[in-house]
């Protein structure tokens, strides 16, 4: 989930009072954020320079780590934060966001050429007006974009936010698609002109720009936006002119949102509004911009329209398991920002009023949430659903478990993934190709294929681990994943039972002791070969066992599992100097 860095002494200013560590923690979980770190300024630089930290001073100012759900899009910086935290305490109403009341003819417009098409189609606009910046409201203005950037809008590609000094432009404005040659401006922080073309090429040594270059640079045409005396403002997604760059003396703020997914767009851009319309000189209030597309079509944004969802109250109380009164829920509703009321006189159901600042809300189970946040968990009182067992297997691997540990073995839990080499080569198997689910699109070497066996990844453990004291004794219960084609996935999992014994002598009696313990908890008794009514061992032919050293077990006429002492060729190749012996099991053939 994001983490949002804020001042304590400004974050406590906003909520009218001051709290202590604990009390803020408290505050933090009833709301259902959670309080992640407490650090300072100079720390944090200092760790992004990989430098030493020092002893925090009386003067270092106290930042607060604060992790927000990831689609609390209104939490990300400190205005909306503190906004939430006041409203949840009741110390203030829930704002009514309105837009301008502008007809067309004076509205700025905006006008969206064919060519976008190709390349970012979508751009919706904003203006506010009568910002009020300080040095604090203006980082965090920054801040909040560079967060949306990372968070909803996917590291740029799929929206790009542009914001600009509206009184250095003329509208109106063109949106258009033009090949890189043709755009020449001078970027932000800047001082002479760049074609497009160079951009891409000056930024490819920027730490922060060159991760955003891939998404155009590519492509024949570049998105650009243009002022009437096309004055370049912005080269979506990578860079906005320096021309319009907004300051501390900026009074009206233009704000654009290109992408390639509308509907985030709009998220983006309401967010982008709603937050900072607090510091407009009319107070959440904001100037629409008309877009007009290339056939004519036009929309006007940003809609700050409520929408009305209505919720059974029986839904709320039967899943939160709390014989709440209606008017508890709506009253836990306004805590949570989300103007609630009486459906009608002797109605059950609630209409709740969804505010553009709560684009998470798209459910009544999402409105059910957020009274069960605004009631507190802790007060919910703790019940075991009836309808509520465990699985078969599950009670069994349990068991088996239980039973393992007894017998002196240590639990391990290893990656499901794991490299081709490891699974075959280095356990001197062949790859057939008809055995193993392979990573289309691995991130390393090492997560090539899901397990076909346990075996790697318990030799890998006892290789990192070859200087602790001997013997090692360890166990797994885990998933393994085979191909199948009568699965409508084309693979199917199996729940199988890994043991391993390594010490100065190779421990195979161990093993074979542990194989007939398990099978006399599961009431199965040793029979004679060829009888189906228990088990028996035969010998077997492994390539990762020592031939004339291994049996394969047979339950009920079919193979479940194998043991044996481990070849010496596989040992070295999980760089382990000692004798192994090694059991795995089917534990599914007992269901």
């Amino acid at each position: 989930m994001p983490t949002v860095s804020v001042g304590r002494d400004r974050l406590f200013a906003a909520l009218g009072r001051s709290y202590t560590q604990e009390e803020f923690e408290d505050l933090c979980f009833n709301f259902g954020i959670e309080l992640d770190d407490v650090t300072t300024e100079k720390a944090i630089i200092l760790k992004e320079k990989h430098l030493e930290e020092e002893k925090p001073s009386l003067d270092d100012e106290v930042i607060y780590k604060i992790e927000v759900p990831a689609n609390r899009y209104d939490l990300l910086c400190l205005e909306g934060l503190a906004q939430a935290l006041r409203i949840f305490n009741g110390q203030q109403k829930i704002p009514r966001y309105t837009v301008a009341n502008i007809g067309k003819k004076s509205m700025l417009k905006i006008h969206v050429k064919k060519e976008t098409s190709l390349i970012r189609p979508f751009v919706v606009c904003a203006i506010l007006r009568g910002m009020t910046f300080d040095e604090a409201s203006y980082n965090s203005f920054i801040d909040l974009q560079d967060k949306l950037h990372q968070n909803i809008c996917r590291k740029r590609s799929l929206v790009a936010i542009g914001t600009h000094d509206l009184d250095t432009l003329q509208g109106p404005f063109t949106y258009e698609a033009l090949p890189p040659p043709e755009i020449n401006f001078v970027p932000l922080k800047q001082v002479k002109n760049f074609r497009a073309n160079e951009l891409m090429e000056f930024y490819k040594s920027d730490l922060k720009l060159k991760k955003f270059l891939h998404i155009i640079e590519k492509s024949k045409v570049f998105p650009v936006i243009y002022d009437r005396n096309r004055t370049v403002l912005s080269l979506p997604p990578i860079i906005n002119g320096a021309h319009s760059a907004i300051t501390l003396k900026t009074k009206n703020v233009f704000i654009e949102c290109t992408a390639t997914d509308l509907t985030k767009a709009k998220i983006v851009l309401n967010t982008m509004v709603t937050t900072f319309s607090a510091y407009c000189g009319r107070k959440f209030e904001v100037e629409p911009v008309e877009v007009i597309l290339f056939d004519g079509n036009s929309s006007v944004y940003p809609d700050l329209s409520e929408y009305n969802m209505e919720v059974p109250l029986s839904y709320i109380t039967g899943s939160i398991g709390v014989p709440l009164e209606l008017d508890e829920v709506t009253s836990l509703l306004n805590q949570m920002q989300l103007h609630a009321e009486q459906a009608g006189l002797g109605d059950n159901n609630i209409i709740v009023s969804v505010p553009p600042t709560r684009s998470d809300i798209l459910h009544p189970c999402d409105v059910m949430e957020d009274v069960a946040i605004a009631y507190g968990y802790n007060n919910i009182p703790r019940r075991k659903l009836s309808s509520l067992k465990p699985l078969p297997l599950n009670q069994l691997s349990d068991l088996i478990r239980y039973e393992i540990a007894m017998n002196g073995f240590t639990e391990v839990l290893t990656w499901i993934l794991c490299s081709k080499k490891e699974n075959f080569e280095m356990l001197n198997r062949k790859d057939d190709k008809s055995t193993a689910v392979v990573i289309g699109n691995p991130r390393s070497s090492d997560f090539e294929v899901v397990r076909t066996s346990l075996m790697p990844g318990m030799l890998k453990t006892v290789g990192h681990n070859k200087d602790h004291p001997k013997p090692i004794k360890i166990f797994e219960v885990g998933d393994v994943v085979l191909l199948d084609e009568k699965k409508d996935v084309g693979a199917s999992n199996r729940r199988l039972l890994a043991a391993l014994y390594c010490g100065a002598n190779s421990g195979f009696e161990l093993i074979h002791s542990l194989v007939d313990r398990i099978m006399e908890v599961m009431g199965t008794p040793f029979v004679p070969v060829g009888n189906s009514a228990g088990y028996y061992i035969e010998l077997s032919d492994e390539p990762e066992f020592l031939s004339g050293r291994q049996a394969k077990i047979i339950y009920k006429g079919r193979r479940i599992g194998i043991f044996g002492i481990v070849h010496p060729e596989v040992l070295n190749n999980f760089d382990i100097p000692d004798p192994c012996s090694f059991l795995e099991l089917d534990i599914e053939s007992f269901l």
